[in-house]
């Protein structure tokens, strides 16, 4: 099948299912059908200085004890977290599933995240060239990705299965202009600038997580921000086609440009189950990006969008109001509290998008579709008071293996 990259594609919104929150799983006819429980969450567990956050996880952390009830509560199996960042022996993603995640907080039951994938990111790696224009070739805008240092707002997969890092595949070094029709700013950079740009922001993952004796593939990624730049929107093109990544990866007759960070080509098998995971910085109805290239993934015949949702998003946007009485769309599938007041014309920087639906746990039509959530409670339900240890919600998907017919 072929995609056409220059017409909008409409995501279908599908039928969401109530969430329950102790029940993992759901009959079938007469067959039960177990399911596990994958989620997204930007935990926003990112500091100025390198290694500071791991510090802080040693020290004890008040926004990680919070984080780890969050997930918790939602009792997750697999879990991919955006925006924690890396240090150099890549020890905070395991102390923080050791010391908070694997210690009961607030009362809740404890989660083994036995098995940790936390590989490298373009964040904070330096490109030696001014990439932002700004007469300096040293500062965060310059690296291969937005960073201070090497590894901030990086990303790793936790998981209670066993996570395939053999069989993983990294597309960290993907060059951008490898990408056919790429959305390149006009004029921005020169052609040899163009060509040193890497893909990914952070980086682009495919991981193999082994549950019930079957693969099951973790498309993880977390694009730039389509924001902080300026007439070119350099980040908003990058967003773009850093989803278009996927729809890409997933479609075999596109695939054969991508190259992963071992020398191997092509896409995901035909065949393979999957879920996308990650913070892609881009809502399907409001906001300011370029969303042709999300429109196409939530379409695509592979993937299904459960459009999850959460009481606590409906009620935010209703109090918060300001931009947000401007959205068109379902603020109960709000996954973001972001400012909501627009951008002073005196102040540049301020203000803010309203809160948006940029996190997405989307699950290949190949697996067994039981429920979604966003876990964002009111302020009054159980949980409602530690959402706010980040501006983003936890996300997830509960899927299986359909029986044989």
């Amino acid at each position: 099948m072929k995609l056409d990259y220059t017409k909008l594609s409409v995501a279908c919104v599908l039928l969401s299912l109530p969430l329950s929150w102790l029940v993992l799983q759901r009959d079938m006819g007469t067959k039960a059908v177990p399911t596990v429980r994958i989620a997204s969450f930007n935990a926003a567990m990112n500091r100025a200085e390198p290694n500071a956050m791991l510090a802080e996880l040693r020290a004890g952390s008040d926004q990680a004890r919070k984080i780890a009830e969050v997930v918790q509560r939602a009792d997750i199996d697999v879990l991919l977290l955006c925006e924690l960042d890396r240090d150099d022996g890549e020890e905070a993603a395991r102390v923080f599933a050791k010391d908070y995640l694997a210690v009961s907080q607030n009362g809740q039951k404890p989660i083994d995240f036995a098995h940790v994938f936390f590989a490298a990111s373009n964040t904070g790696e330096p490109s030696g060239r001014d990439l932002d224009h700004d007469g300096k070739s040293d500062g965060p805008g310059d690296a291969y990705g937005y960073g201070k240092f090497r590894g901030q707002y990086a990303m790793a997969l936790l998981s209670r299965h066993p996570i395939r890092s053999d069989a993983a595949r990294t597309f960290r070094m993907l060059p951008w202009s490898a990408m056919p029709q790429a959305t390149r700013p006009a004029g921005y950079w020169s052609d040899e600038e163009w060509n040193a740009l890497r893909l990914s922001s952070k980086s682009h993952w495919d991981v193999p997580v082994r549950i019930a004796g079957r693969d099951v593939h973790m498309l993880c990624s977390h694009p730039t921000p389509p924001a902080f730049d300026g007439a070119e929107d350099r980040n908003g093109c990058r967003n773009h086609d850093e989803i278009r990544f996927w729809v890409d990866y997933l479609t075999p007759d596109r695939a054969q440009w991508i190259v992963d960070d071992q020398g191997a080509r092509g896409g995901l098998a035909a065949d393979a189950h999957f879920v996308v995971l990650g913070d892609l910085n881009c809502d399907p109805v409001d906001g300011d990006s370029k969303r042709d290239a999300l429109l196409q993934l939530l379409a695509h015949p592979r993937v299904f969008d459960p459009a999850p949702k959460s009481t606590g998003g409906k009620q935010a946007s209703l109090e918060q109001w300001a931009l947000n009485a401007e959205h068109k769309g379902d603020a109960a599938c709000d996954t973001a509290d972001f400012e909501d007041e627009a951008p002073k014309a005196d102040a540049p920087g301020t203000g803010g998008p309203g809160n948006l639906r940029v996190d997405y746990a989307l699950p290949s039509r190949s697996l067994f579709f039981a429920a979604s959530a966003v876990y964002w409670p009111t302020q009054r339900e159980a949980g409602g008071a530690i959402v706010g240890a980040s501006d983003h919600r936890l996300v997830f998907v509960d899927v299986g293996f359909a029986p044989a017919k």
